[in-house]
């Protein structure tokens, strides 16, 4: 690993173990092995973006346990610059399980208590010169528990003050917040320093969210007219709070980009592929986007290419340990008629 850090993109949560079911199609309960990849909304993202070709730095927490080696190890591998990442003595790297059903049943389980990377810290950020990178990425994950989420707040803050761009990938993962209300408010809490809002129409409508129980987010209690009403009126919410930029990952249909102050809606279409598993897709898009945005390249190209690269990871069996090459996005973007 090279001692000199390059000042590209950092990007800032969770890490973890993912345990991947070999049966693909078998009930979880009839799952009779797994294998182990790296996973992690921000570790995810550092590692798209770094075999695209950008200089990706990460700061999670690891605890001082053989699994913490293997996401170091990982991360080495891949040349991500890990000078950031800390570990956190008594507290234990996270893991993931999770069952493979395609086209649509991927149930997953969490192994999060006292894991190592919800205890970053305002200090851990400190270190780091973040207003020498050119962009830092959040998930709303890093939001759930401090000290976590007053370290994701400021780091973002600080970022946003130096010019920075920050994005927030929205990451509503529902088993990890008491109720949908506190996860949208907390998301609400770091929009004034956030640039650009990646998510899907679930996490969008999740963020906005303010009232009683979850019916503005389950689909089957609200016909479709109510359904995209309260989308489009939960992302005006998100864009009024600071974000010049939306980008609503829409599977199949590829993305929707949305402007602050009620823009036009872009709608940049998808690739359509066989899906094996759709776990860590977002992820990938996410990549993608970020290394068009790096690169200086227009919105919609980006999100075409980001569109690709999700693609292309929905046919792969995991998520950081199967993310696209510049060969591989090359490749199929040459057989799915390109960008």
């Amino acid at each position: 690993m090279s001692e000199q850090p390059s000042y590209d993109l950092l990007c800032m949560g969770r890490s973890c173990i993912d345990l991947y079911s070999n049966d693909i199609g078998a009930p979880f309960e009839e799952i009779t092995g797994f294998s182990a990849f790296v996973g992690g909304c921000p570790t995810n993202i550092s590692t798209a973006a770094r075999r695209l070709g950008v200089h990706s730095s990460l700061l999670t927490g690891v605890g001082e346990d053989p699994v913490g080696d293997f996401i170091l190890n990982f991360l080495d591998n891949e040349g991500i610059d890990r000078r950031y990442t800390v570990r956190k003595p008594g507290r234990r790297s996270s893991a993931v399980l999770l069952g493979i059903e395609p086209p649509d049943k991927f149930p997953l389980v969490y192994y999060r208590d006292n894991c190592a990377d919800i205890a970053l810290t305002i200090e851990d950020v400190q270190e780091i010169p973040i207003e020498r990178f050119k962009a830092l990425l959040i998930s709303g994950t890093g939001l759930s528990l401090d000290p976590s989420r007053s370290a994701t707040a400021y780091a973002a803050e600080v970022a946003s003050e130096n010019g920075v761009a920050v994005f927030l990938d929205v990451d509503f993962r529902a088993d990890q917040w008491p109720d949908v209300q506190t996860f949208g408010s907390a998301v609400r809490s770091v929009l004034p320093s956030v640039d650009y809002v990646i998510g899907t129409d679930t996490e969008i409508k999740a963020a906005a969210f303010k009232g009683a129980g979850n019916a503005q987010i389950e689909h089957s209690q609200v016909n479709e007219s109510k359904v995209e009403a309260d989308l489009l009126e939960s992302i005006h919410t998100l864009l009024s709070k600071g974000p010049d930029r939306l980008f609503q990952k829409s599977g199949t249909d590829g993305c929707f980009i949305f402007e602050q102050g009620g823009g036009e809606k872009i709608h940049v279409p998808g690739f359509p592929v066989q899906v094996v598993n759709t776990l860590g897709a977002g992820d990938g898009f996410a990549g993608g986007l970020l290394y068009g945005f790096l690169n200086d390249w227009e919105w919609y190209k980006a999100a075409r290419f980001a569109n690709a690269c999700g693609a292309y990871l929905v046919t792969q069996h995991g998520c950081a340990n199967f993310m696209p090459t510049q060969d591989d996005i090359q490749t199929f973007l040459k057989n799915h008629g390109g960008l």
